[in-house]
């Protein structure tokens, strides 16, 4: 079992930046797919960012150019660096991990969610 717990989340105005943190814990995750998604009120989970083993990077193309992904596989963190936040970027943010050999689309777990909101 995994477990992930996220932090970082809070309230910034428009323009500004937040970094959200994700601890991996009970198993090392480093062979694993690490990814951040998101939720807005009445909206689908979507797809944020997600890294590889190898630092292989996929952003969804309303984030790209303005989030970050990183990984310290030692620590058994990811990391989500969020700059020129917008009112849109509001949500729930939670980091979900995928063990290999990936033959799966699923995430095998999930954190709890950590809230960002942006104001106007």
């Amino acid at each position: 079992q995994v477990q992930l717990v996220e932090s970082g989340g809070g309230l910034v105005q428009a323009g500004g930046s937040l970094r959200l943190s994700c601890t991996a814990s009970g198993r090392t995750v480093s062979t694993y797919i690490m990814a951040w998604f998101r939720q807005a009120p009445g909206k689908e989970r979507e797809l944020v960012a997600r890294i590889s083993l190898g630092g292989i990077t996929y952003y969804a193309d309303s984030v790209k150019g303005r989030f970050t992904i990183s990984r310290d596989s030692a620590k058994n963190q990811v990391y989500l660096q969020m700059n020129s936040l917008k009112p849109e970027d509001t949500a729930v943010y939670s980091c979900a991990v995928k063990s290999p050999p990936f033959l799966s689309t699923s995430y095998d777990y999930w954190g709890q969610g950590t809230q960002v909101t942006i104001s106007s």
